[in-house]
């Protein structure tokens, strides 16, 4: 049985990785930074006879990660998959007035936050493990106009991290991609947006267990490598 730890997964796109990759048999560890709503998530999967365990994490906060990491040892588990879901969408979408700490949020969560997630459970993966960042295209700087900066921002830098531990792991065949799940149904994108969220998960499942393992440092939608 493959063991996954997916990030940001009490609600919307994390919860829905975790169902369905509980579905193909793997042994899920959901987290999230508030502990209450973590462990409910946990219990409505569990009651759909998938193997969940729950980790507090909350990414925005080193110590926070170094100390999930610190129980995930105690288990004596190899991590098959790491998801990078978690993420805030706190934007005045105007650059020209945006506060400093609204900037510096959306990247300490949004991509800090993943960079110290991969350094600090790089250890319980070995050869064939797979690291997924989910992102988004406002992140792609060939599409980036004004919308959104302080996340589009973040995307990006995130996408950079993404492929710099590409490059790094590739002759330890450990693959490492982003995904733009696109603009999905969620209480972050809105119950306007015209994707659900099963769809939107489509791409981050399949990477996570049927993608060639030699697909690595690509920015992905809909199952194709889409430009940075």
């Amino acid at each position: 049985m493959k063991t996954v730890l997916v990030t940001g997964a009490n609600r919307g796109i994390g919860f829905e990785i975790c169902r369905q990759l509980g579905e193909y048999g793997f042994n899920i560890f959901l987290s999230a930074r508030i502990s209450e709503n973590g462990k409910l998530a946990a219990e409505k999967l569990n009651a759909l006879n998938i193997s969940v365990d729950f980790l507090q994490m909350d990414v925005a906060n080193e110590m926070s990660i170094k100390n999930a990491s610190s129980e995930f040892r105690k288990i004596n588990k190899t991590l098959d998959v790491l998801i990078n879901n978690a993420a805030v969408l706190e934007d005045s979408n105007d650059i020209t007035k945006m506060p400093t700490d609204e900037l510096l949020n959306a990247i300490i969560t949004n991509s800090i936050g993943a960079f110290i997630v991969i350094r600090e459970f790089l250890p319980f993966m070995s050869e064939g493990s797979r690291i997924i960042n989910v992102s988004s295209e406002a992140g792609a700087l060939n599409e980036m106009g004004k919308y959104a900066p302080a996340y589009s921002i973040s995307k990006t830098t995130l996408n950079a991290i993404t492929k710099q531990f590409a490059a790094a792991l590739r002759q330890k065949n450990i693959s490492v991609n982003s995904v733009c799940p696109g603009w999905v149904r969620t209480d972050m994108g809105g119950f306007s947006a015209p994707r659900s969220v099963k769809k939107g998960v489509e791409t981050i499942v399949w990477l996570a267990s049927e993608a060639p393992q030699n697909k690595t440092g690509f920015f992905w939608k809909d199952k194709k490598v889409i430009d940075w």
